[in-house]
This record gives structure tokens, C-alpha cells and sequence, in this order.
């Protein structure tokens, strides 16, 4: 199996980032990392067992055990830190409708979270079906948030031609990320898997066997086993000396990851913008022009589908020939990024507010918080723009390190000093919301009696889930929900994510 970059980029670049939290580490992951609890945990549970006072012969027996199903992951179980067992003992269809409804838009660390839990090495619930459910859950999501490359890669880790639907995910991932070749030759060798006659027939064309092609074209025109739309579609594909000059097709409404390729083919190539997220994986190929990649890549980087290193590349490329929208941003960013070449610190003062502000205008504060922390750091500022870059700062994964250099000693400077470390003190929280996220991270928060049951019953991959829609019900204004949440992923380990959640709500102010 070949991963391409993409997918390191989305799968490394979120999984195996540096631990900033100080505690003993969960694991490698740093938005993993634990909280140290022996206050909450309970006393001595393995005591030295009775001394038996007679020998007594008992029937011995036997219970045939239930071979182990095999763990499915792109990131293995001892880097993010998660159980083998995360989701074996709950419902695979409950699971497979919090992974498909859990929102994590615009709340960085709640993707981080969510990528990790869909990547992560782990074993299926019990069940029947419940190895694929939870399969095309993970698959569908990832493709819905747009990293097409990490759903192609799970999907050939899976075994893509063990069944129609794999095969139908992985196929229209390869669509969308140029390497349709190698499914196709495998759909070639198993008609089967195709539900539809335009699958084999568009591979047919791509392997150079346009006679089949034809044929089988002409079999769904006489049978009509194929929509109006796509047999115009086809023959245009397989026949584009006949239709030269013929006008536009009608563009349609909501086209599958194949449609858009063969319109691509035809000449007449659908925009990106107004199609689902996925599409936008699209436009990184070299097929797309620039303006068209630097949207697409803003788009993707914005829910954590891309690293943000890929858009400063198509940022940096050349110059903008224009002006307005995109090519401020641009211009904005390529200004402020020369600034801080020179190490000016008039420089960084001058272009640091108008970049940041183009930032916040498109949803990439967090990216650019972790493209530009380190370089950052050096530059001697001052006054305001002191006390702006430090914030942002504070958004990227070096946050703790970054809370020890505060720029002044005012209540909310000291509160987000206080949250960085894991201590949100109460006493310096001034609004309802501060306190509500304080309360979050006080030593007698409490977990929801709900979800203490579920991690009683094992079932922590769904108590994860869902404190994230708690979070996300938090973050829209219900302030007992956000306790609950902070309190829920600090419980179970995942003091990082609480951090960086709650810093990115105060700092952004995303409620």
C-alpha cells in the first residue's frame, strides 16, 4: 500500500504532535496527554484472595472463547494512546451515528480529536455486521470532513474488494485524489463490485479498451439502465469528435465523485466551491489554478483535513496578480511572512494585525498560530501587538511553554496563563463563560452521571463522542454542557484536548 504525503500531513501532522501539557504522558499524542487523578481513583482493588480451609473437587468448565477481531487503524494504538477496545463494547450503529453527527466546526481541537478516534488502531464491536458499520462510518466521515487521502488509505488497509460499499468509498477517494488508475484495474478484474454500468465503462477507457467500452455504453442505452443524464454524459466522454462544438451539458445538481470526473474530462470541469468538502481535494491536483488550489486548501485546512505547511506552499507560490478576497489574504500573508525573514520588529508590528485579521476572515487562526509560533517567539515586540502575538501564540501547541512569557499581568492575561496550565482559576474568571469553563477544570468537577455509566460499562470511545457534542453545545451557549464536557475529556485522559478546546473558545471567542 502507498500513502501519499497528503495523508502524513493529515494523519502525522495531527496525531504525533509534541506533547505541551506536563504530566505523565498517555502517550506520544499530545492532545492525549493525561491528567493525573489518584484523588478520583479508588482504593486498592487487588487483595490477596481467602485462604481456603478444605480441599474441594469441582466440575471444571468449558467455555469456547470468541477469536479476537483484528484491530484497523493508519495510526497504531501506542502512538495516540486509545485502547484496542475503544468501541467493543458499545453499539456499532450508535457509534456509526455519533461519528457521522459529532460537530467539530469551527473547534480545532474537537477535529483533532475526532481524526485521532477515526485513525486510531482498534477493534470493532461485537456483532455480525458491526466490523463493517463501523468501517463505512469511519470511511464516511472521513470523506465528508474531506481527507480523501487518509479514507483511501483505510480503505486499501481494509481490504477495499471485500464488499460493494468499500469498494464504492475507495473508489470515489482514488476519483478525487488522481489515482483512480489502481482502482479501476482492480474494478476490471471484479466487475462485480460495481453496482452501476459507468464505473466499468469509464475504467474500460482509461485501460484503452474503448471497442468494450462502446459496447457495453450501447447495451445501458438499449436497456436504459443508466439515467438520461449520465448516458449524455458518457458518450461525450467516449465520442468527443461528434459533440465538438455542441453546447455546455446542463451542470448537475448534486454530482458523485465520478460525474465530476468525467465532466473534468470533457473539458467542462465542475467549481468545487458550491459541492460537498471532498470535492475540494479536487482542486489540489495541478489541474486546478492557483487561485482555485488556494481555496480549496483554505477550505480543507480549515476542519483539519490538510497540514497547514501545504497552504503556506500554495500562499508563497508567486505573487498575486490581482486584488481583492483571496489575493489580500495572500498578499497579507506574504508581507507578514517576509517581515519576520528580516527579524524587524517595526516589520512584524506593521503586517502582524492585517494578516491576522485576513486569518480570522476565513477560519485559520489555529493554522496560522502553528505555522508562525516558533518564528514568532524571537521577535522583541511591544504594547499591543506584544500582547497579540502572545495570544496567538497561545493557539498552538506549544501553549504551555508560550503562557510563561506573558506580556502583562491584567485579570484576563493571568486567567489565560492560568487555563494554559491546566488551573483556570476561578477567582479570575470575569463573565459566565470563563466561570463555566473554570468550573470545567476545578478539582470537584464532576462528569455526567450518563456518561460515568457508559465508561462503567467499558464504552469509552462513545463517552468521548459524546462530551464533544456537549462541547459543541457549550460552545453555542449552554454553559452547564461545557463544564460537563472540560470536565469529561479531563477525566478521561484528555487534558490536551481540554486545554487547547477551551483556549481556542476564550481566545476566539467561537460561542
Amino acid at each position: 500500500m502507498s500513502i501519499k504525503p497528503r495523508v502524513w500531513a493529515c494523519v502525522l501532522g495531527a496525531v504525533l504532535a509534541t506533547p505541551s501539557a506536563a504530566q505523565a504522558p498517555l502517550s506520544s499524542i499530545d492532545w492525549l496527554t493525561p491528567q493525573t487523578q489518584t484523588d478520583r481513583m479508588p482504593g486498592t482493588v487487588l487483595r490477596e484472595p481467602p485462604v481456603a480451609q478444605g480441599v474441594e473437587n469441582q466440575e471444571i468448565q468449558v467455555t469456547p472463547l470468541e477469536a479476537l477481531k483484528q484491530p484497523l487503524g493508519l495510526v497504531a494504538s501506542s502512538t495516540t494512546g486509545l485502547p484496542l477496545d475503544l468501541w467493543e463494547a458499545s453499539d456499532s450503529q450508535t457509534i456509526s451515528r455519533l461519528m457521522a453527527q459529532v460537530p467539530v466546526e469551527p473547534h480545532a481541537a474537537m477535529q483533532s480529536l475526532l481524526f485521532t478516534l477515526i485513525l486510531s488502531e482498534t477493534r470493532a464491536p461485537a456483532g455480525p455486521y458491526a466490523e463493517e458499520t463501523l468501517l463505512l462510518a469511519r470511511l464516511d466521515r472521513l470523506l465528508t470532513l474531506g481527507a480523501t487521502d487518509p479514507a483511501q488509505a483505510l480503505a486499501q488497509l481494509a481490504g477495499p474488494l471485500d464488499s460493494r460499499a468499500r469498494f464504492a468509498r475507495w473508489f470515489d477517494a482514488t476519483l478525487l485524489t488522481g489515482d483512480e488508475d489502481t482502482s479501476c484495474a482492480a474494478l476490471l478484474m471484479e466487475q462485480h463490485l460495481s453496482a452501476g454500468y459507468d464505473a466499468p465503462i469509464f475504467c474500460l477507457a482509461r485501460a484503452g479498451d474503448w471497442e468494450t467500452a462502446a459496447l457495453l455504453l450501447e447495451s445501458a442505452h438499449t436497456l436504459e439502465l443508466l439515467p438520461p443524464a449520465q448516458l449524455a454524459l458518457l458518450d461525450r466522454y467516449l465520442s468527443p469528435d461528434i459533440f465538438e462544438g455542441a453546447p455546455p451539458l446542463p451542470t448537475p445538481q448534486n454530482p458523485d465523485p465520478l460525474t465530476f470526473r468525467l465532466f473534468e474530462t470533457i473539458g467542462e470541469r465542475l467549481p468545487t466551491a458550491p459541492l460537498p468538502r471532498m470535492f475540494a481535494t479536487a482542486d489540489l491536483r495541478d489541474v486546478a489554478g492557483w487561485k482555485a488550489q488556494i481555496e480549496a486548501a483554505e477550505r480543507l485546512t480549515r476542519v483539519g483535513a490538510l497540514h497547514p505547511n501545504h497552504l503556506l506552499g500554495l500562499y508563497t507560490e508567486r505573487r498575486p496578480a490581482a486584488s481583492g478576497g483571496t489575493w489580500d489574504r495572500v498578499r497579507a500573508l506574504q508581507q507578514f511572512d517576509a517581515a519576520l525573514t528580516t527579524g524587524s520588529a517595526a516589520a512584524v508590528t506593521k503586517t502582524l494585525p492585517a494578516v491576522w485579521s485576513a486569518m480570522r476572515s476565513v477560519g485559520l487562526e489555529v493554522a496560522f498560530a502553528e505555522l508562525f509560533s516558533q518564528r514568532l517567539a524571537p521577535v522583541q515586540l511591544a504594547g499591543d501587538t506584544a500582547k497579540l502575538a502572545w495570544q496567538i501564540r497561545l493557539l498552538s501547541t506549544d501553549y504551555e511553554a508560550v503562557s510563561k512569557a506573558r506580556p502583562d499581568d491584567t485579570t484576563d492575561t493571568m486567567f489565560l496563563v492560568s487555563l494554559a496550565n491546566g488551573q483556570a482559576a476561578r477567582t479570575l474568571a470575569t463573565t459566565p463563560f470563563s466561570r463555566a469553563v473554570a468550573q470545567g477544570f476545578s478539582a470537584d468537577a464532576i462528569i455526567p452521571d450518563a456518561l460515568r455509566t457508559l465508561l462503567d460499562q467499558g464504552r469509552l470511545g462513545e463517552t468521548i463522542l459524546r462530551a464533544m457534542i456537549l462541547f459543541d453545545h457549550g460552545a453555542k451557549g449552554n454553559l452547564n454542557a461545557l463544564t460537563d464536557a472540560l470536565a469529561t475529556f479531563r477525566f478521561v485522559g484528555l487534558e490536551d484536548t481540554a486545554r487547547r478546546a477551551a483556549l481556542q473558545l476564550v481566545l476566539l471567542e467561537r460561542r
